[in-house]
């Protein structure tokens, strides 16, 4: 097996201090590298598996552009139905436009509770959660 880091192998007596200092700091960045930006791993055995569960915050999503993207989507396959909308009724699929306009009506009423839901927790922070679940990472 190759060693991990591209110093060669030289004891580091025999090294003047500048090199000795730079293998030494290149042995160091190469023992890390593995874990820098990565979370702790819990390891867990239920019955005959094990599992391995990475500690991670959850995301600080507020949802509003969620809303937006799906408000938008619903809004596009209304547009793009729009042209068949004849033939959509001769076939008795005249639902699939209702459902393209609730859909957008319903997504701007979402988007609407959102945008005044992450006004409200940047208003106040004390009100926003920051705890994960009582399970931890598997919950």
């Amino acid at each position: 097996m190759a060693p991990v880091d591209d110093a060669p192998s030289v004891p580091a007596a025999g090294l003047p201090d500048a090199e000795r200092l730079d293998a030494e700091a290149r042995r160091l960045r190469a023992a890390r590298r593995h874990d820098l930006g990565r979370p702790a791993v819990t390891e867990h055995e239920i019955g005959s598996r094990r599992y391995l569960v990475a500690e991670v915050k959850p995301l600080d999503v507020d949802g509003v552009r969620t809303m937006q993207v799906g408000t938008a989507l619903w809004a596009l396959a209304f547009v793009a139905l729009l042209p068949f909308s004849d033939q959509l009724r001769e076939t008795g699929r005249g639902w699939w436009l209702t459902t393209c306009l609730i859909g957008t009506a319903l997504g701007l009423l979402g988007w609407e509770y959102c945008r005044r839901r992450r006004k409200a927790l940047l208003a106040d922070p004390r009100r926003r959660r920051t705890d994960s679940s009582e399970l931890g990472p598997l919950g």
